[in-house]
């Protein structure tokens, strides 16, 4: 007698596939969904860290970080600044990056807060007091002063800088918050600073980047 042999048909093969089309389409478009909030996220960074300082300035005619009236301001829990120059010039001071705890730029997060300006430990020692961005990546904002500029040739008042971002959310975030191309603007990257040893670096050109490598990208305004 002829064994009778089973198998898949076509309709059931081409079934399964549909499905499996549909299970890929739905996991590319869900990481697409997450690199574009990512993006946001890191953009919304740059928009919202100025909002501090105008704000701060409005409210008490002062710059977070350099105020010299911050116990009268926001009372005996906040720190004034004691290194990185003089209190109250108008001028943000100290590295970007510092950790320095009585360095203007680092207690610029403390007072942002105290105000309510922002979220976040207002305690200088607390392990989570540095900001983070989407990426993991530390984020720090200084005045813009000559030797301070951490991408050379950028010039404006007040610099921002995020660590740690991938070159295809680099391309991405110039795009959206600049002129596209990651080595002129106001916005620009450079090969990602993960030393607290301060020291200026050239932008790298949008065809440089690697869609795969972290960056550091500053903004002046």
């Amino acid at each position: 007698m002829k064994r009778q042999q089973s198998g898949f048909t076509l309709v059931e093969i081409a079934i399964v596939l549909v499905i499996i089309g549909l299970l890929l389409g739905g996991i590319l478009k869900g990481q697409e969904l997450i690199n574009s909030a990512k993006v946001k996220s890191l953009a919304n960074d740059f928009r919202t860290i100025p909002t501090y300082i105008y704000a701060y300035q409005d409210k008490f005619k002062s710059l977070p970080g350099d105020d010299n009236n911050i116990a009268g301001h926001l009372g005996g829990t906040a720190t004034q600044a004691t290194t990185g120059g003089s209190i109250g010039n108008g001028v943000i001071e100290g590295n970007w990056w510092s950790g320095t705890a009585t360095d203007e730029s680092y207690l610029f997060w403390q007072h942002v807060r105290l105000s309510n300006l922002a979220p976040g430990p207002t305690a200088a020692a607390d392990p989570n007091y540095w900001p983070i961005n989407a990426m993991g990546g530390n984020i720090g904002i200084n005045s813009a002063a000559g030797a301070a500029v951490q991408i050379t040739g950028m010039t404006g008042t007040y610099q921002i800088c995020s660590t740690g971002i991938l070159g295809k959310f680099v391309k991405q975030l110039d795009i959206q918050m600049d002129d596209g191309d990651t080595a002129t603007g106001s916005m620009r990257a450079t090969a990602n600073v993960t030393s607290t040893t301060f020291a200026q670096s050239a932008a790298t050109p949008t065809a440089s980047v690697d869609d795969a490598t972290t960056y550091t990208v500053c903004q002046t305004f």
